[in-house]
């Protein structure tokens, strides 16, 4: 059972786009990392997302698996943290209209 948080049916896409992050980052890691900590820049400026950055400064500082596994984690930690990801522009918009499609499907297929 998945437990759930906040909005359940939001924490299910984002754990898909992050499982696909995994991907991109397991395959190309120092992309991935610097268009991540980039972000993570812009974060920690904020006052509102500067705790959000000093977390994922310290996820980014693991090992590349350890991260690519932390990414798809669903517990209240990762659901929260997940919400405010310095990962945006990994996936391209075609990639996630692909996530969004399928997880639509696979949505209308279970309700049936």
């Amino acid at each position: 059972m998945v437990p759930q948080y906040g909005h359940p049916r939001n924490d299910r896409r984002s754990v898909l786009l992050h499982r696909a992050i995994a991907q991109k980052l397991l395959a190309s890691p120092e992309g991935v990392l610097v268009k991540a900590r980039g972000h993570i820049a812009v974060m920690a400026q904020n006052p509102r997302t500067q705790r959000y950055a000093e977390v994922w400064s310290r996820l980014l500082e693991l090992p590349v698996p350890a991260l690519a596994e932390r990414l798809t984690e669903f517990n209240e930690e990762m659901v929260a943290l997940r919400q405010c990801t310095p990962f945006a522009g990994v996936l391209t918009p075609q990639e996630r209209w692909q996530i969004y499609r399928q997880f639509r499907e696979d949505e209308q297929h279970d309700a049936r």
